[in-house]
């Protein structure tokens, strides 16, 4: 491996299982809707606001790297439907957004990155809109940058080559752990930058003329391959 002086972590289904905490939000939202601003729910089936909110994905691709701004307007649009203005929208964000960072994060995480920090410079970059602080990570994180912040998302490499930047590191000093194939792995590899493949439930690599540089079932693989 060639000198590493910084590692950078994806978050979402790496640091954590994603699988059940937006469907939890969402329905958090909804009850919420129901005891709040009852006029939401007599419109809308939770059916009906999931397709609203697909609707919105197609309707504005441009914010696929802003996913705060993106329920911001799907929120506008419900809230004005309803009857209901900027209150309502302000509030409910804030009811989703506590209730994404509700998460349970791996075991080997916290005491992973407890020992690689002391040894490296540790970042989280991520597409999505998780607070480390919120979570109780931030404290192992020298920054966090999102692609709201960076303007661009995975698996585009300016994600990674402007991240970079941020962190005053140079490409090849910085390695990349992530779960995604295309948008961790094989992006981080065609900017020149090391990553590795955090494949916590053992699937077959599924993108044909490619390859992970290393992989890794938990952050203790990833201690030991540090150490090589």
């Amino acid at each position: 491996m060639k000198r590493i002086r910084a590692i950078c972590f994806d978050l979402d289904d790496t640091l954590w299982d994603m699988r059940r905490v937006i469907p939890r939000a969402e329905e958090r939202l909804y009850d919420w809707f129901a005891a709040n601003y009852p006029q939401v729910t007599a419109m809308y089936t939770p059916a009906e606001l999931n397709a609203v909110r697909v609707s919105a994905n197609k309707q504005w691709p441009e914010l696929r790297h802003d996913l705060t701004e993106l329920r911001t307007r799907i929120l506008r649009q419900v809230a004005a439907t309803a009857g209901y203005d900027e209150t309502m929208v302000v509030e409910a964000f804030q009811v989703f957004i506590e209730a994404r960072n509700d998460v349970e994060v791996y075991a080997d995480v916290v005491p992973g990155l407890t020992r690689l920090a002391e040894d490296y410079c540790l970042y989280a970059l991520s597409n999505g809109n998780a607070d480390l602080k919120k979570i109780g990570l931030s404290r192992y994180f020298s920054a966090s940058y999102s692609a709201s912040e960076l303007g661009v998302a995975k698996p585009d490499g300016r994600f990674f080559v402007t991240a970079a930047a941020r962190c005053n590191f140079s490409l090849d000093e910085m390695l990349h752990v992530g779960d995604h194939p295309e948008n961790d792995i094989v992006a981080a590899q065609q900017v020149g930058m090391s990553a590795v493949w955090l494949n916590r439930t053992a699937v077959r690599w599924p993108l044909a003329g490619s390859q992970p540089e290393y992989e890794i079932s938990d952050l203790s693989g990833l201690e030991r391959l540090m150490q090589l």
